[in-house]
């Protein structure tokens, strides 16, 4: 059932205000639903500390992101709050890029990636609670694949994976040859096709058609990761 947060059903009023709290349509009860939203929260809080680890690399990540929010909310897909913390959010960054491109003078420390990690994690389950889950997913699908499946492998691997280390696969690239700058780079474009992704998700159309832009997203992911995750061609 779609339910339109602005109207109110008058025929069934605790249906309508249970499946209003609902982030993914009554799939889960609201318990489990709230008790996950936690866990990724903190996971994807610290996934963008996690992921600041190369110059630049963070606002490659929330400029895309933050823009496509912006555009999202202006185009009615989004509340004004989010809109806004999208868009002041994306002016800092911007400001703090000159500082922060290779050579890096200034950077981001816990004290800055933290919160914006809280701030871009706020402003997409915003995103997914008003009915574009696939939008919220695509936007930061790189730091999500990247990160866990770094974590994932370190775990398998039998690593301490909570000690600080140089295996994500942009760290990687950078190991195999590729310049900092191209990695970055290329990560920044990665993410303005995510987002375009993320947009044209949100248009009226089928589950069927939100799977195939998230697999499409999925696909440019996997392609990237592998070329972080082998040797640059001399």
């Amino acid at each position: 059932m779609h339910f339109d947060r602005n109207r109110a059903d008058h025929r069934h009023p605790v249906a309508v205000v249970d499946d209003a709290l609902h982030v993914v349509e009554q799939e889960l009860p609201l318990v489990v639903e709230r008790a996950l939203l936690l866990l990724a929260g903190l996971w994807f809080v610290n996934l963008v500390n996690f992921m600041d680890g190369l110059d630049l690399m963070t606002v490659a990540e929330a400029v895309p992101v933050t823009v496509a929010l912006f555009l999202l909310g202006w185009l009615g897909e989004l509340p004004v709050l989010p809109t806004m913390i999208s868009a002041a959010l994306c002016g800092a960054m911007l400001g703090f890029a000159p500082f922060n491109r290779p050579v890096a003078k200034v950077f981001l420390g816990d004290v800055g990636s933290l919160p914006i990690g809280l701030l871009l994690g706020w402003c997409l389950l915003q995103l997914a609670w008003h009915h574009h889950l696939a939008a919220a997913l695509l936007l930061p699908l790189y730091y999500l694949v990247d990160a866990t499946l770094t974590l994932l492998r370190r775990i398998a691997n039998g690593e301490p994976f909570w000690v600080a280390h140089r295996s994500h696969f942009y760290q990687r690239a950078t190991d195999n040859g590729f310049p900092v700058a191209q990695v970055v780079v290329e990560v920044f474009a990665l993410n303005i096709a995510l987002a375009v992704l993320a947009i044209a998700s949100t248009s009226p159309g089928s589950a069927v058609r939100q799977t195939v832009l998230l697999l499409l997203g999925a696909i440019l992911v996997a392609l990237v990761l592998y070329r972080f995750s082998t040797k640059k061609a001399a």
